[in-house]
């Protein structure tokens, strides 16, 4: 086959070309793509990553939004889930915030209490188990496919405590609410070593912190349940941990407008926060109030978390319009601190700690600020 001097040109021409365009792709190529090529040569074919193994940035959080610096310990707090009675639906922000926690990548979340729409007399059994499946379906399942540990506290709409003439009142909640906690128990990722009174109260050691969770459901704790209570605060588990953290529902004292009364907090709240500090309780963290206050009273941290789902409350003392929350918790051990970042949900802004009250008088006490 002959080449005319025209055809030579052109095939020298376009390898030239082709061999420039290879060199300039070899200089110019970023070395990131071709590492993660490699990597990526090395993996199996879709393969699952959980959170648990993926190395943790200093400042994790959703894209965005504002990241705090991560502590040594770092816990997702929510609280008050539900709609109105009997609802198997959540509202907007509630829907938007469960897959959005995996991404502050946090240690464990904790749920203060209210997650279905309970303490109705006219709900049936249908209806009850209704709202249970729903909780699993929008809450407790995204969580349970991270593999993310999971606490939580009975709230009054879950399963209420409340006692008369020598008998629950919502008997039937408290039966199917067991009932649900106890199929689901394993999915919580937690090493549950007191756990006879589960899902009412309970307690757990995770990474060196000490968690004791107690049926604050009602406003009075029984008294054999406070007897277990100091029992298992002065525990060597317990001691021996590096921080110790109680969870209950409803708080020791009132800090939100409409729930300033007597039945809206524990009964003999001085007392309790007694039997706390007498085992170094380093906080205490509740909800049912739908209004979130970082306080605290003498030695003790009261983290009163607001509602993520319907009825968020005014505070006491303050002007602030009320807000949906989530509240991130980073932990310094060796220090013994906490320090809050709590996000207005649906703006995803982070609150100004400064624009809360100072203090807060309530009908039992006075809550001071913390501004941590």
């Amino acid at each position: 086959m002959r080449f005319s001097r025209r055809d030579l040109l052109i095939f020298l021409g376009s390898a030239f070309g082709l061999g420039l365009a290879v060199i300039f792709r070899r200089i110019f190529q970023p070395s990131k793509t071709i590492n993660l090529e490699k990597t990526n040569s090395q993996l199996p074919e879709n393969p699952i990553i959980y959170p648990s193994e993926i190395p943790i940035p200093l400042t994790p959080a959703p894209p965005g939004i504002f990241a705090p610096k991560r502590g040594d310990i770092r816990l997702v707090i929510i609280s008050d889930l539900n709609s109105r009675y009997g609802s198997t639906t959540y509202q907007s922000q509630v829907e938007k915030t469960i897959p959005l926690i995996s991404e502050w990548q946090p240690d464990l979340v904790l749920c203060a209490g209210d997650m279905v729409a309970g303490q109705k007399l006219s709900l049936t059994e249908e209806n009850i188990q209704a709202m249970w499946n729903s909780f699993d379906r929008y809450i407790a399942k995204p969580l349970r496919q991270t593999k993310q540990p999971f606490a939580i506290t009975i709230g009054n709409h879950d399963a209420s405590g409340y006692i008369k003439s020598g008998k629950f009142i919502f008997a039937k909640e408290r039966r199917l609410a067991k009932n649900y906690w106890s199929k689901h128990q394993k999915d919580l990722n937690l090493e549950i070593f007191e756990g006879d009174g589960f899902p009412f109260y309970y307690s757990f050691l995770h990474k060196e912190i000490f968690y004791l969770i107690w049926d604050a459901s009602t406003f009075q704790i029984p008294t054999q349940q406070l007897k277990w209570v100091e029992k298992s605060l002065g525990s060597s588990q317990a001691q021996t941990a590096k921080m110790r953290i109680v969870m209950g529902h409803l708080p020791l004292y009132a800090v939100a407008v409409g729930r300033n009364k007597f039945g809206d907090v524990l009964t003999e709240a001085e007392e309790l926060q007694t039997i706390l500090e007498k085992y170094n309780v380093h906080l205490y963290i509740s909800g049912h109030h739908h209004a979130y206050f970082p306080g605290y009273k003498g030695n003790l941290k009261l983290l009163h978390t607001g509602a993520l789902g319907s009825g968020p409350r005014v505070l006491l003392n303050s002007n602030l319009p009320p807000i949906n929350t989530l509240t991130v918790v980073d932990i310094n051990l060796e220090q013994s601190k906490s320090f809050y970042t709590t996000y207005d949900m649906k703006s995803l802004t982070v609150i100004n700690p400064q624009e809360l009250p100072e203090k807060i008088t309530g009908f039992n006490s006075s809550v001071w600020r913390e501004l941590s």
